[in-house]
């Protein structure tokens, strides 16, 4: 399948037309650097006796499953894919990912300074009486990732981001596609817990961070979004 050219020539971005009207908007993407450097600030410099546990009885009904391990890893792949997607064929809503992002993840960074927090939930991956594919890659997600700043959840609050921006584009503005993306963002938040990364408490208190976010970005927008996706599908059928 032949790709569509980008709306923007980005060969054309150099240094001296970064600020530029058409380009200035390549500065968002700055915001990663901000965010991973603050993130690892607060995971190397908090004490561990400040960190508060984490934990609801329902945590101890979740049995782990290695296989979501799949949409665990998906959520970084998604986040790379509608930065790229929405850079290249709709900028106004790369722009509204980046915005919802910088909100509702500042938020819980904030959240992580004023109330440090862990999970004790992760099983001992010896102990489970099987070895497979899925459990070695688990292990190296518990070594790369630690166990605090969990609440709320940041795989929750991403794989909604990349939900909501995903549907607010044209081509996935459509019933089957907002079903997908919907399954794709539940499933998400289902591997956090079923992956004993996250207790389940860490989801509901993403909520309403999430809620946030769509009530502030995208439910004004609703009938805009709606509007411009119905012009640009009844001129892909025509074309």
């Amino acid at each position: 399948m032949k790709l569509r050219p980008p709306v923007l020539d980005y060969r054309r971005l150099r240094l001296t037309n970064l600020t530029s009207p058409e380009f200035r908007h390549v500065l968002l993407l700055l915001y990663w650097i901000a965010y991973l450097l603050a993130f690892i600030f607060i995971e190397r410099l908090t004490p561990a006796a400040y960190h508060h546990p984490v934990h609801m009885w329902l945590d101890d009904v979740i049995p782990f499953c290695e296989w979501f391990l799949i949409p665990y890893i998906s959520w970084h792949v998604s986040l790379v894919w509608i930065s790229l997607y929405t850079l290249a064929y709709d900028v106004e809503e790369f722009r509204y990912f980046m915005y919802n992002l910088i909100l509702t993840t500042a938020i819980a960074i904030a959240t992580y300074i004023i109330w440090p927090n862990e999970q004790q939930l992760r099983p001992d991956l010896t102990q489970l009486g099987r070895s497979n594919l899925f459990t070695w890659g688990t292990s190296i997600i518990y070594t790369m990732d630690t166990n605090t700043n969990v609440c709320p959840s940041l795989h929750c609050i991403g794989g909604f981001a990349v939900a909501m921006a995903a549907v607010s584009c044209p081509r996935f503005n459509r019933p089957g596609w907002k079903v997908f993306f919907f399954i794709f963002a539940m499933l998400i938040c289902a591997s956090t817990v079923f992956m004993k990364q996250h207790s389940i408490v860490d989801f509901f208190a993403a909520i309403p961070v999430i809620a946030l976010g769509w009530l502030i970005f995208y439910l004004p927008r609703r009938k805009a979004i709606a509007a411009k996706a119905r012009v640009e599908q009844t001129a892909s059928l025509s074309a």
